[in-house]
């Protein structure tokens, strides 16, 4: 998929004026991460955000036990932003790591707000930070308030493609759960069908 055809399915054509589309899509570059490489370093500020277009990411902090706790996952079309720090300039508390090679287009905060007096740019980032609020409290709520198996399994049914390309501990700690339990919650879901 060429860059530009991958940023029009973010911002639809049918919302945008042609030379409106042409400022937007000039802004963003496009850039490749390794396996592991960062996106966002804790202790860093967050000059970038991006939309990825091939790849997987996650969030993770590091617990007060030492622990790695994945946070969030982010896969095709998926907005990968710290918003504290990347609107406020404060330091990030999390890292954003490359599960997968990744294939992302970025943009830095000073392009980001010369493109804001774009009326329909600002509706898609207005409408991505709510969705990006309701995901991250529906999972907040859930952590505290459904049983781990349910936890999966709406995982599994929201995002497939992150239970198969995201190693499980990774997913366990995501869940808030051992990956000897999550484990067990997938032999069990296995036997059932």
């Amino acid at each position: 998929m060429s860059g530009t055809h991958f940023l029009k399915t973010i911002f639809n054509e049918q919302n945008f004026k042609k030379e409106d589309l042409e400022i937007i899509l000039s802004q963003y570059q496009r850039i490749e991460f390794a396996k592991n490489d960062f996106l966002i370093k804790e202790g860093a500020i967050a000059n970038f955000y991006y939309f990825i277009e091939s790849g997987f990411a996650r969030s993770y902090i590091i617990d007060l036990e030492g622990n790695d706790i994945s946070t969030k996952f982010f896969s095709s079309t998926d907005i990968v932003i710290d918003w504290h720090s990347y609107f406020l300039k404060t330091k990030c508390r999390e890292n954003i790591q490359a599960v997968s090679s990744c294939v992302a287009w970025k943009i830095t905060f000073e392009n980001f707000m010369k493109l804001f007096s774009i009326e329909a740019f600002r509706e898609v980032g207005r409408t991505r930070l709510v969705n990006n609020y309701f995901e991250l409290k529906n999972h907040s709520i859930s952590i505290i308030a459904d049983p781990a198996k349910d936890r999966y399994l709406n995982l599994l049914q929201d995002k497939p493609d992150i239970v198969q390309n995201v190693p499980l501990k990774q997913i366990a700690t995501y869940l808030g759960i051992t990956d000897t339990s999550l484990s067990r919650i997938r032999k069990e879901i296995a036997d059932n069908r």
